[in-house]
Protein backbone atom coordinates (compact mmCIF):
# COMPACT_ATOMS: atom_id res chain seq x y z
CA UNK A 1 0.00 0.00 0.00
CA UNK A 2 1.88 3.21 -1.20
CA UNK A 3 1.81 6.45 0.89
CA UNK A 4 3.90 9.64 0.77
CA UNK A 5 3.46 12.96 2.76
CA UNK A 6 2.68 16.58 1.88
CA UNK A 7 2.23 19.93 3.06
CA UNK A 8 -0.89 21.62 3.03
CA UNK A 9 -0.61 24.67 0.63
CA UNK A 10 -4.22 25.94 1.35
CA UNK A 11 -4.25 29.42 3.55
CA UNK A 12 -7.47 28.21 5.54
CA UNK A 13 -6.04 24.75 5.25
CA UNK A 14 -8.43 21.97 4.73
CA UNK A 15 -11.85 23.94 5.52
CA UNK A 16 -15.08 24.42 3.16
CA UNK A 17 -14.21 24.87 -0.19
CA UNK A 18 -10.32 22.94 0.03
CA UNK A 19 -12.14 19.97 2.18
CA UNK A 20 -14.63 19.61 -0.44
CA UNK A 21 -12.24 19.75 -3.57
CA UNK A 22 -9.81 17.41 -1.87
CA UNK A 23 -12.66 14.76 -1.06
CA UNK A 24 -14.54 14.79 -4.93
CA UNK A 25 -11.25 13.96 -5.77
CA UNK A 26 -10.16 11.00 -3.52
CA UNK A 27 -13.90 9.89 -4.46
CA UNK A 28 -12.76 9.96 -8.35
CA UNK A 29 -9.79 8.63 -8.41
CA UNK A 30 -10.37 4.86 -8.05
CA UNK A 31 -8.57 4.26 -5.41
CA UNK A 32 -9.19 3.94 -1.21
CA UNK A 33 -7.18 6.70 -0.09
CA UNK A 34 -7.18 8.07 3.94
CA UNK A 35 -5.01 11.03 5.45
CA UNK A 36 -3.59 11.45 8.58
CA UNK A 37 -2.48 14.32 10.15
CA UNK A 38 0.04 13.45 13.18
CA UNK A 39 -1.36 12.36 16.30
CA UNK A 40 -4.69 11.80 14.80
CA UNK A 41 -6.11 8.57 13.19
CA UNK A 42 -5.96 8.14 9.65
CA UNK A 43 -9.81 8.89 7.84
CA UNK A 44 -11.07 8.50 4.55
CA UNK A 45 -9.93 10.99 2.34
CA UNK A 46 -13.53 11.23 0.20
CA UNK A 47 -15.30 12.30 3.44
CA UNK A 48 -15.79 15.93 3.60
CA UNK A 49 -16.92 15.72 7.19
CA UNK A 50 -13.77 13.41 8.20
CA UNK A 51 -11.74 15.99 6.53
CA UNK A 52 -13.41 19.08 8.55
CA UNK A 53 -12.87 16.96 11.66
CA UNK A 54 -9.32 16.10 11.30
CA UNK A 55 -8.50 20.06 11.49
CA UNK A 56 -5.76 20.38 9.13
CA UNK A 57 -4.60 23.67 8.78
CA UNK A 58 -1.96 25.69 6.40
CA UNK A 59 1.57 24.18 6.72
CA UNK A 60 0.52 20.76 7.93
CA UNK A 61 2.16 17.71 6.46
CA UNK A 62 -0.25 14.94 6.14
CA UNK A 63 0.33 11.08 5.21
CA UNK A 64 -1.68 9.86 2.37
CA UNK A 65 -2.17 6.49 2.03
CA UNK A 66 -4.06 4.52 -1.33
CA UNK A 67 -4.91 0.88 -2.26
CA UNK A 68 -6.68 0.03 -4.86
CA UNK A 69 -5.57 -0.95 -8.88
CA UNK A 70 -4.69 3.01 -9.51
CA UNK A 71 -3.38 3.89 -6.00
CA UNK A 72 0.39 4.84 -7.29
CA UNK A 73 -1.60 7.52 -9.94
CA UNK A 74 -4.65 8.65 -7.01
CA UNK A 75 -1.75 9.02 -5.08
CA UNK A 76 0.63 11.44 -6.96
CA UNK A 77 -2.79 13.31 -8.08
CA UNK A 78 -4.21 14.23 -4.62
CA UNK A 79 -0.80 14.61 -3.26
CA UNK A 80 -0.14 17.17 -5.46
CA UNK A 81 -3.90 18.64 -5.37
CA UNK A 82 -3.27 19.25 -1.70
CA UNK A 83 -0.35 20.84 -1.67
CA UNK A 84 -2.34 23.44 -4.16
CA UNK A 85 -3.64 26.49 -3.14
CA UNK A 86 -7.33 25.07 -3.33
CA UNK A 87 -8.64 27.96 -1.94
CA UNK A 88 -8.41 30.34 -5.17
CA UNK A 89 -10.75 30.40 -7.94
CA UNK A 90 -9.54 28.10 -10.98
CA UNK A 91 -8.88 30.90 -14.06
CA UNK A 92 -10.51 29.65 -17.03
Amino acid sequence: MPSTTAIVGSPSGLHARPASLFAQAAAKSGASITIQKEGSAAVNAASILSLLALGVQFGDEVTLTAEGDSADAALAEVAALIASNLDEAPTA
